[in-house]
Protein backbone atom coordinates (compact mmCIF):
# COMPACT_ATOMS: atom_id res chain seq x y z
CA UNK A 1 0.00 0.00 0.00
CA UNK A 2 1.49 3.34 -1.07
CA UNK A 3 2.09 5.90 1.65
CA UNK A 4 1.03 9.46 0.79
CA UNK A 5 1.75 12.76 2.55
CA UNK A 6 -0.42 15.81 1.81
CA UNK A 7 0.74 19.20 3.08
CA UNK A 8 -1.83 21.96 3.36
CA UNK A 9 -4.53 19.32 3.66
CA UNK A 10 -7.12 21.66 5.18
CA UNK A 11 -6.94 24.10 2.26
CA UNK A 12 -9.49 24.03 -0.55
CA UNK A 13 -7.43 21.87 -2.93
CA UNK A 14 -5.79 19.88 -0.15
CA UNK A 15 -9.09 18.95 1.45
CA UNK A 16 -10.66 17.94 -1.86
CA UNK A 17 -7.54 15.87 -2.61
CA UNK A 18 -7.88 14.15 0.76
CA UNK A 19 -11.56 13.37 0.17
CA UNK A 20 -10.82 11.85 -3.22
CA UNK A 21 -7.93 9.79 -1.85
CA UNK A 22 -10.18 8.47 0.89
CA UNK A 23 -12.66 7.22 -1.71
CA UNK A 24 -9.86 5.22 -3.37
CA UNK A 25 -9.43 3.26 -0.15
CA UNK A 26 -6.02 1.98 -1.19
CA UNK A 27 -3.49 4.41 0.29
CA UNK A 28 -2.01 4.99 3.71
CA UNK A 29 -2.51 8.73 4.16
CA UNK A 30 -0.75 11.26 6.37
CA UNK A 31 -1.80 14.90 6.34
CA UNK A 32 -0.04 18.00 7.64
CA UNK A 33 -1.51 21.40 8.37
CA UNK A 34 -1.26 24.19 10.92
CA UNK A 35 -3.02 23.69 14.23
CA UNK A 36 -6.01 26.00 14.10
CA UNK A 37 -9.80 25.87 14.30
CA UNK A 38 -10.32 25.52 10.54
CA UNK A 39 -7.83 22.66 10.20
CA UNK A 40 -9.25 20.73 13.13
CA UNK A 41 -12.83 21.20 11.98
CA UNK A 42 -12.02 19.78 8.56
CA UNK A 43 -9.56 17.05 9.42
CA UNK A 44 -10.72 15.61 12.74
CA UNK A 45 -13.57 13.67 11.10
CA UNK A 46 -10.87 11.45 9.56
CA UNK A 47 -8.81 10.98 12.74
CA UNK A 48 -9.57 7.27 12.99
CA UNK A 49 -8.58 6.42 9.42
CA UNK A 50 -5.64 8.69 8.56
CA UNK A 51 -2.59 10.06 10.34
CA UNK A 52 -3.20 13.73 11.14
CA UNK A 53 -0.22 15.89 12.08
CA UNK A 54 -0.51 19.52 13.14
CA UNK A 55 2.64 21.52 12.63
CA UNK A 56 4.72 23.67 10.29
CA UNK A 57 6.64 22.78 7.15
CA UNK A 58 9.35 25.04 8.57
CA UNK A 59 10.03 22.45 11.29
CA UNK A 60 12.73 20.41 9.60
CA UNK A 61 12.85 17.62 12.16
CA UNK A 62 9.11 17.14 11.82
CA UNK A 63 9.29 17.17 8.03
CA UNK A 64 12.14 14.66 8.05
CA UNK A 65 10.03 12.31 10.17
CA UNK A 66 6.98 12.71 7.93
CA UNK A 67 8.81 12.27 4.63
CA UNK A 68 10.61 9.12 5.72
CA UNK A 69 8.94 6.09 4.20
CA UNK A 70 6.51 8.04 2.01
CA UNK A 71 6.08 7.11 -1.63
CA UNK A 72 4.54 10.44 -2.68
CA UNK A 73 4.41 13.94 -1.18
CA UNK A 74 1.62 16.14 -2.56
CA UNK A 75 2.86 19.55 -1.49
CA UNK A 76 0.07 22.14 -1.36
CA UNK A 77 0.96 24.15 1.75
CA UNK A 78 1.73 27.79 0.95
CA UNK A 79 1.09 31.39 1.91
CA UNK A 80 -1.16 32.74 -0.84
CA UNK A 81 -2.40 36.23 -1.78
CA UNK A 82 -3.52 38.60 -0.44
CA UNK A 83 -1.48 37.71 2.69
CA UNK A 84 1.46 36.71 0.50
CA UNK A 85 1.77 40.23 -0.92
CA UNK A 86 1.36 41.90 2.46
CA UNK A 87 3.96 39.78 4.26
CA UNK A 88 6.82 38.92 1.85
CA UNK A 89 9.06 37.68 4.68
CA UNK A 90 6.51 35.09 5.83
CA UNK A 91 5.76 34.16 2.23
CA UNK A 92 9.38 33.34 1.45
CA UNK A 93 9.83 31.54 4.77
CA UNK A 94 6.91 29.21 4.09
CA UNK A 95 6.82 28.92 0.31
CA UNK A 96 10.54 28.64 -0.36
CA UNK A 97 12.22 27.45 2.84
CA UNK A 98 9.30 25.21 3.82
CA UNK A 99 9.54 23.48 0.44
CA UNK A 100 13.33 23.31 0.78
CA UNK A 101 12.81 21.39 4.00
CA UNK A 102 10.77 18.81 2.09
CA UNK A 103 13.36 18.58 -0.70
CA UNK A 104 16.23 18.28 1.80
CA UNK A 105 14.33 15.65 3.81
CA UNK A 106 13.73 13.60 0.66
CA UNK A 107 17.41 13.78 -0.23
CA UNK A 108 18.45 12.84 3.30
CA UNK A 109 15.97 10.09 4.16
CA UNK A 110 14.00 8.92 1.15
CA UNK A 111 15.51 9.43 -2.29
CA UNK A 112 12.80 7.37 -4.02
CA UNK A 113 10.01 9.66 -2.85
CA UNK A 114 8.05 11.48 -5.58
CA UNK A 115 7.27 15.18 -4.95
CA UNK A 116 4.20 16.64 -6.66
CA UNK A 117 4.55 20.40 -6.30
CA UNK A 118 1.82 23.00 -6.74
CA UNK A 119 3.02 26.13 -8.54
CA UNK A 120 1.01 28.88 -10.21
CA UNK A 121 0.10 30.63 -13.45
CA UNK A 122 1.24 33.79 -11.67
CA UNK A 123 4.85 32.95 -12.58
CA UNK A 124 4.10 34.11 -16.16
CA UNK A 125 2.93 37.54 -15.04
CA UNK A 126 0.74 39.91 -17.05
CA UNK A 127 -0.47 38.27 -20.27
CA UNK A 128 -3.16 40.73 -21.34
CA UNK A 129 -1.45 41.40 -24.67
CA UNK A 130 -0.42 37.77 -25.24
CA UNK A 131 -2.87 35.47 -23.44
CA UNK A 132 -1.72 32.15 -24.91
CA UNK A 133 0.63 30.56 -22.39
CA UNK A 134 2.96 27.55 -22.62
CA UNK A 135 5.46 26.04 -20.20
CA UNK A 136 8.55 27.29 -22.04
CA UNK A 137 7.50 30.95 -21.83
CA UNK A 138 9.58 33.45 -19.87
CA UNK A 139 8.78 33.74 -16.20
CA UNK A 140 8.02 37.38 -15.59
CA UNK A 141 5.95 37.97 -12.44
CA UNK A 142 3.87 41.10 -12.13
CA UNK A 143 5.06 44.03 -10.07
CA UNK A 144 4.45 43.45 -6.37
CA UNK A 145 3.61 39.75 -6.80
CA UNK A 146 5.78 38.26 -4.06
CA UNK A 147 3.83 35.01 -4.20
CA UNK A 148 4.90 34.49 -7.82
CA UNK A 149 8.50 35.35 -6.97
CA UNK A 150 8.61 32.64 -4.31
CA UNK A 151 7.05 30.12 -6.70
CA UNK A 152 9.72 30.83 -9.33
CA UNK A 153 12.52 30.61 -6.78
CA UNK A 154 11.10 27.38 -5.38
CA UNK A 155 10.67 25.80 -8.81
CA UNK A 156 14.34 26.49 -9.57
CA UNK A 157 15.39 24.94 -6.27
CA UNK A 158 13.32 21.79 -6.91
CA UNK A 159 14.59 21.42 -10.48
CA UNK A 160 18.23 21.77 -9.38
CA UNK A 161 17.81 19.13 -6.68
CA UNK A 162 18.32 15.47 -7.38
CA UNK A 163 14.88 14.34 -6.28
CA UNK A 164 12.01 12.91 -8.32
CA UNK A 165 9.45 15.65 -8.87
CA UNK A 166 6.73 17.07 -11.08
CA UNK A 167 5.47 20.66 -11.05
CA UNK A 168 1.91 21.68 -11.83
CA UNK A 169 1.41 25.38 -12.60
CA UNK A 170 -2.18 25.93 -11.58
CA UNK A 171 -4.52 28.34 -13.34
CA UNK A 172 -7.25 30.22 -11.43
CA UNK A 173 -8.81 27.49 -9.27
CA UNK A 174 -12.49 27.92 -8.51
CA UNK A 175 -14.35 26.33 -5.67
CA UNK A 176 -16.93 28.44 -3.90
CA UNK A 177 -15.67 32.02 -4.41
CA UNK A 178 -15.10 34.27 -1.41
CA UNK A 179 -15.23 38.04 -1.45
CA UNK A 180 -11.58 39.01 -1.71
CA UNK A 181 -9.98 42.44 -2.33
CA UNK A 182 -7.76 40.64 -4.82
CA UNK A 183 -10.72 40.43 -7.19
CA UNK A 184 -10.08 44.05 -8.17
CA UNK A 185 -6.44 43.36 -9.08
CA UNK A 186 -7.44 41.37 -12.17
CA UNK A 187 -8.16 43.50 -15.26
CA UNK A 188 -11.64 42.95 -16.65
CA UNK A 189 -10.22 42.15 -20.09
CA UNK A 190 -8.12 39.27 -18.73
CA UNK A 191 -8.50 36.01 -20.63
CA UNK A 192 -9.39 33.50 -17.94
CA UNK A 193 -9.16 29.72 -18.06
CA UNK A 194 -10.43 28.28 -14.81
CA UNK A 195 -10.12 24.82 -13.31
CA UNK A 196 -12.42 23.66 -10.56
CA UNK A 197 -11.19 22.53 -7.17
CA UNK A 198 -12.61 19.08 -7.91
CA UNK A 199 -10.77 18.62 -11.22
CA UNK A 200 -7.55 20.03 -9.78
CA UNK A 201 -7.65 17.60 -6.87
CA UNK A 202 -8.33 14.78 -9.32
CA UNK A 203 -5.09 15.66 -11.11
CA UNK A 204 -3.11 15.49 -7.87
CA UNK A 205 -4.72 12.19 -6.90
CA UNK A 206 -4.09 10.61 -10.29
CA UNK A 207 -0.47 11.84 -10.33
CA UNK A 208 0.34 9.20 -7.71
CA UNK A 209 0.05 6.42 -10.30
CA UNK A 210 1.77 8.28 -13.15
CA UNK A 211 5.21 9.08 -11.77
CA UNK A 212 7.00 7.68 -14.83
CA UNK A 213 5.08 9.95 -17.22
CA UNK A 214 5.31 13.05 -14.99
CA UNK A 215 8.77 12.80 -13.44
CA UNK A 216 11.14 15.74 -13.97
CA UNK A 217 8.55 17.66 -15.99
CA UNK A 218 6.54 20.86 -15.59
CA UNK A 219 2.90 21.09 -16.68
CA UNK A 220 0.30 23.83 -16.98
CA UNK A 221 -2.90 22.72 -15.24
CA UNK A 222 -6.10 24.30 -16.54
CA UNK A 223 -9.65 23.33 -17.33
CA UNK A 224 -9.20 23.49 -21.09
CA UNK A 225 -11.24 25.02 -23.89
CA UNK A 226 -14.62 24.59 -22.18
CA UNK A 227 -13.38 26.50 -19.14
CA UNK A 228 -12.26 29.63 -21.01
CA UNK A 229 -13.89 33.02 -20.69
CA UNK A 230 -12.97 36.60 -19.86
CA UNK A 231 -12.91 37.99 -16.37
CA UNK A 232 -15.71 40.41 -17.21
CA UNK A 233 -17.93 37.56 -18.43
CA UNK A 234 -17.03 35.46 -15.40
CA UNK A 235 -18.00 38.23 -12.98
CA UNK A 236 -21.22 38.91 -14.88
CA UNK A 237 -22.26 35.27 -14.51
CA UNK A 238 -21.25 35.03 -10.86
CA UNK A 239 -23.08 38.24 -9.92
CA UNK A 240 -26.18 36.92 -11.67
CA UNK A 241 -26.00 33.68 -9.68
CA UNK A 242 -25.70 35.59 -6.40
CA UNK A 243 -28.51 37.96 -7.34
CA UNK A 244 -26.31 41.05 -7.52
CA UNK A 245 -26.87 43.76 -10.11
CA UNK A 246 -23.54 44.23 -11.85
CA UNK A 247 -24.53 47.69 -13.14
CA UNK A 248 -23.41 49.09 -9.78
CA UNK A 249 -19.89 47.75 -10.27
CA UNK A 250 -17.46 50.36 -11.57
CA UNK A 251 -14.89 49.49 -14.23
CA UNK A 252 -12.50 52.01 -12.71
CA UNK A 253 -12.34 49.87 -9.55
CA UNK A 254 -10.36 47.24 -11.46
CA UNK A 255 -6.69 47.32 -12.35
CA UNK A 256 -5.70 47.55 -16.01
CA UNK A 257 -2.42 45.65 -15.77
CA UNK A 258 0.01 43.77 -13.52
CA UNK A 259 -1.91 40.63 -12.75
CA UNK A 260 -1.81 37.20 -14.43
CA UNK A 261 -3.87 34.42 -16.06
CA UNK A 262 -4.55 33.55 -19.68
CA UNK A 263 -5.26 30.49 -21.82
CA UNK A 264 -2.96 27.47 -21.55
CA UNK A 265 -1.79 26.59 -25.07
CA UNK A 266 -0.29 23.32 -23.84
CA UNK A 267 -2.73 22.47 -21.05
CA UNK A 268 -3.95 19.33 -22.84
CA UNK A 269 -0.59 17.64 -22.25
CA UNK A 270 -1.34 17.01 -18.58
CA UNK A 271 -4.93 16.02 -19.26
CA UNK A 272 -3.80 13.52 -21.91
CA UNK A 273 -1.84 11.75 -19.16
CA UNK A 274 -4.18 12.09 -16.18
CA UNK A 275 -7.64 12.60 -17.75
CA UNK A 276 -8.65 14.80 -14.83
CA UNK A 277 -11.00 17.23 -16.61
CA UNK A 278 -14.70 16.73 -16.07
CA UNK A 279 -16.04 20.22 -15.34
CA UNK A 280 -16.84 23.02 -17.75
CA UNK A 281 -17.82 26.62 -17.08
CA UNK A 282 -21.45 25.52 -17.36
CA UNK A 283 -21.14 22.72 -14.78
CA UNK A 284 -19.26 25.05 -12.46
CA UNK A 285 -21.88 27.80 -12.69
CA UNK A 286 -24.65 25.23 -12.17
CA UNK A 287 -22.96 23.86 -9.06
CA UNK A 288 -22.50 27.31 -7.53
CA UNK A 289 -26.10 28.15 -8.42
CA UNK A 290 -27.37 25.03 -6.62
CA UNK A 291 -25.23 25.79 -3.57
CA UNK A 292 -26.45 29.39 -3.30
CA UNK A 293 -29.33 29.72 -0.87
CA UNK A 294 -32.54 31.34 -2.09
CA UNK A 295 -32.49 33.70 0.88
CA UNK A 296 -28.98 34.85 -0.06
CA UNK A 297 -30.11 35.54 -3.61
CA UNK A 298 -33.26 37.34 -2.42
CA UNK A 299 -31.43 39.71 -0.08
CA UNK A 300 -28.68 40.27 -2.65
CA UNK A 301 -31.30 41.46 -5.15
CA UNK A 302 -32.87 43.73 -2.56
CA UNK A 303 -29.56 45.16 -1.36
CA UNK A 304 -27.43 45.07 -4.52
CA UNK A 305 -26.38 48.70 -4.41
CA UNK A 306 -25.16 48.83 -0.78
CA UNK A 307 -23.52 45.39 -1.07
CA UNK A 308 -21.55 46.42 -4.15
CA UNK A 309 -20.77 49.79 -2.58
CA UNK A 310 -19.23 47.87 0.32
CA UNK A 311 -17.26 45.72 -2.15
CA UNK A 312 -15.93 48.77 -3.96
CA UNK A 313 -14.49 50.09 -0.71
CA UNK A 314 -12.18 47.06 -0.78
CA UNK A 315 -10.74 47.97 -4.17
CA UNK A 316 -7.07 48.94 -3.87
CA UNK A 317 -6.95 50.32 -7.45
CA UNK A 318 -9.93 52.58 -6.74
CA UNK A 319 -8.44 53.66 -3.43
CA UNK A 320 -5.16 54.45 -5.18
CA UNK A 321 -6.96 56.83 -7.54
CA UNK A 322 -8.91 58.48 -4.74
CA UNK A 323 -5.74 59.14 -2.75
CA UNK A 324 -3.67 59.93 -5.86
CA UNK A 325 -1.12 57.28 -4.80
CA UNK A 326 1.22 57.58 -7.79
CA UNK A 327 3.15 54.39 -6.95
CA UNK A 328 0.01 52.24 -6.93
CA UNK A 329 -1.54 54.11 -9.86
CA UNK A 330 1.55 53.21 -11.89
CA UNK A 331 1.26 49.60 -10.72
CA UNK A 332 -2.44 49.17 -11.49
CA UNK A 333 -3.15 51.46 -14.45
CA UNK A 334 -1.86 52.11 -17.94
CA UNK A 335 -0.34 55.48 -18.78
CA UNK A 336 -3.16 57.13 -20.70
CA UNK A 337 -0.69 59.36 -22.57
CA UNK A 338 0.84 56.25 -24.14
CA UNK A 339 -2.46 55.21 -25.71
Amino acid sequence: MKQILITGAAGSIGYETLKQLMKKNKYEITVLDLDNKKSRKRLEIYKNVINIVYGSINDYELIKTLVKGKDVVIHLAAVIPPLADKNPELTRKVNYFGTKNIVDAINETNKNCFLVYSSSVSVYGDRISNPWIKVGDDLNPSEGDYYALTKIETEKMIISSKINYTIFRLTGIMGRPDIDPLMFHMPLDTKLEIATTIDTATAFVKSIEYEKELKHKIFNLGGGEKCRTTYREFLTNMFKIYGLNIKYLKDMAFAEKNFHCGYFLDGDKLNDILHFRHDTLETYYNRVDKETKRTTRFFSRMLSQPIIYFLLKKSEPLEAKKKNNKFLIHRFFNNKKEK
